[in-house]
C-alpha cells in the first residue's frame, strides 16, 4: 500500500496545531480526512458517516478516549490507533485490551503516524481480498465474517486472524507467520499467544458446523491451517 487513497480518516485530537500537521501528511498521501477536537459526538460521526481508520487521543475534552473506543467497539471494528502522551505501560495495555489496533506516543512524528496508518490497514484490510466459499463468508471491507450464513462475533483480531488463514484454506501457517499477520511488527507478544487466539475463533466458528469438523486444524510443530470449505 504505497498510497491511502480513498482512505478515510476520522482524526480526532484536541491539539489543533497537531492536528493540522496530521491532516496535511495524510491529504498528502491521498486521505479524505475529518477532524473533531473534543470527544463529544464522535460515536454519532462514525455511525452516521463510518470511516475506514480512526485516530484518537487518549485525553481529550467532553468524553476522552478510552471511553470512545469502548463504545465504538460495540458496534464497528473500523481500526483505531490511540495517540497519548501518558506512556505508563498500564494506558497502554488498557488501549489495546478495550480494542485499540495500535499506538502511538507523543511527541508525534507525522511521517511515522502516516506508517502506522499504512500498516494496519494492511492488517486490517487487505486490498482487493474477499473470500467467499460454500461454508465460509469474508467481507474484508464491512470486517464481518459469517459461517453457514451466521454472523461470527469476532473481536478484531481474531478477524484478522480468519482473514489470514482463509487466503489459502489448506495452507499451514506458522505461529510466527500469523502472529506477524495480526500484530504490530515488534509488539512483546510471545508466539504461543496464537494458540489462545486459534482456540477462541475456532470454539467461535464451530458453533453453527458438525459437531466432528473441525474447521481450523493444528499441523503438530507447525502451526495451523484452515480446513473450512
Amino acid at each position: 500500500m504505497k498510497r491511502l487513497d480513498t482512505v478515510r480518516v476520522l482524526l480526532v485530537e484536541d491539539e489543533v496545531e497537531l492536528a493540522e500537521l496530521l491532516r496535511d501528511y495524510l491529504v498528502h498521501e491521498g486521505c479524505e480526512v475529518e477532524m473533531r477536537h473534543s470527544g463529544d459526538g464522535v460515536v454519532e460521526a462514525i455511525r452516521e458517516r463510518p470511516p475506514q481508520m480512526v485516530l484518537l487521543d487518549l485525553m481529550l475534552p467532553g468524553v476522552d478516549g478510552l471511553t470512545l473506543c469502548r463504545k465504538v467497539r460495540a458496534f464497528s471494528t473500523v481500526p483505531i490507533i490511540m495517540i497519548t502522551a501518558r506512556v505508563e505501560e498500564i494506558d497502554r495495555l488498557l488501549g489495546l485490551e478495550i480494542g485499540a489496533d495500535d499506538y502511538i506516543c507523543k511527541p508525534v512524528r507525522p511521517r511515522e503516524v502516516v506508517a502506522r496508518v499504512k500498516a494496519v490497514l494492511r492488517r486490517t484490510l487487505p486490498d482487493g481480498f474477499d473470500a467467499q466459499n460454500k461454508a465460509l463468508q469474508i467481507d474484508g471491507e464491512r470486517y464481518r465474517a459469517s459461517v453457514n450464513g451466521q454472523e461470527l462475533d469476532l473481536t478484531p483480531l481474531e478477524f484478522r486472524l480468519l482473514h489470514h488463514l482463509a487466503r489459502s484454506p489448506g495452507r499451514v501457517y506458522s505461529r510466527d507467520e500469523l502472529l506477524g499477520a495480526v500484530h504490530e511488527a515488534g509488539r512483546d507478544v510471545g508466539d504461543r499467544a496464537i494458540d489462545t487466539h486459534i482456540k477462541n475463533l475456532r470454539k467461535k466458528i464451530s458453533k453453527h458446523l458438525p459437531e466432528d469438523m473441525n474447521p481450523i486444524q493444528s499441523v503438530y510443530g507447525v502451526g495451523y491451517k484452515l480446513e473450512l470449505v
